[in-house]
């Protein structure tokens, strides 16, 4: 019979760490091990934390933005000076924390919840496209910024975007390629979002 180097309680951390995006085990254990030498307290106030995330947290029914649970809109939405009739489109909740750093945006967003992806499953029934469009008309949107990452994926969902709102009055337009391709909105530079919104483009 083996016998284990490390003892169950950390390995279960060790596991628990190593199923997060990007870290692999080496990373999961260092964390692990981390805490293990850190003050008590500073695990406890992670757990503390993780067991009240799924509770504390909502999605905004109409713009699908990150909220407190127990709020009814978001307050990117609900706020009167935001202007309802400019809709950034994004892909994730993450996208929009990079484009407020920007102070440049004031109207409000709409995220779809990822983009089309047929390797991964990811068809265009599982965005939130259908609720956009309803948007359009409910909200009398003049314009939309598809603000989707400049990939092969982000690209495919902002033409499928383009041609379901064919025949209705409202402008299109993208994020200026002041994006480099490949780079996440969240991982932008302020200077280079801003200059993106800035010489947004007709599509």
């Amino acid at each position: 019979m083996s016998l284990s180097a490390i003892p169950e309680s950390l390995d279960r951390v060790i596991e628990a760490f190593s199923q997060l995006p990007g870290v692999g085990p080496r990373t999961a254990e260092r964390y692990a091990y981390y805490l293990l030498r850190s003050d008590p307290q500073r695990a406890l106030e992670l757990a503390d934390s993780l067991s009240a995330l799924h509770s504390g947290v909502s999605y905004c029914p109409k713009t699908f933005a990150l909220i407190e649970s127990g709020q009814k809109l978001s307050p990117l939405y609900s706020d009167p000076r935001r202007n309802k009739q400019l809709v950034a489109v994004v892909a994730d909740p993450f996208d929009i924390v990079a484009l407020e750093k920007t102070n440049s945006f004031s109207g409000t967003y709409h995220v779809l919840g990822g983009l089309v992806s047929p390797l991964e499953g990811i068809g265009p029934e599982d965005l939130h496209i259908a609720e956009l469009l309803d948007r359009v008309d409910q909200d009398k949107v003049k314009e939309l910024i598809l603000a989707t990452n400049a990939s092969v994926e982000g690209e495919s969902t902002a033409l499928l975007i383009a041609q379901s709102l064919e025949g209705k009055k409202v402008k299109l337009t993208r994020l200026a390629r002041g994006l480099p391709v490949g780079v996440d909105l969240e991982y932008a530079d302020q200077i280079t979002l801003t200059r993106a919104l800035e010489g947004r483009q007709a599509l």
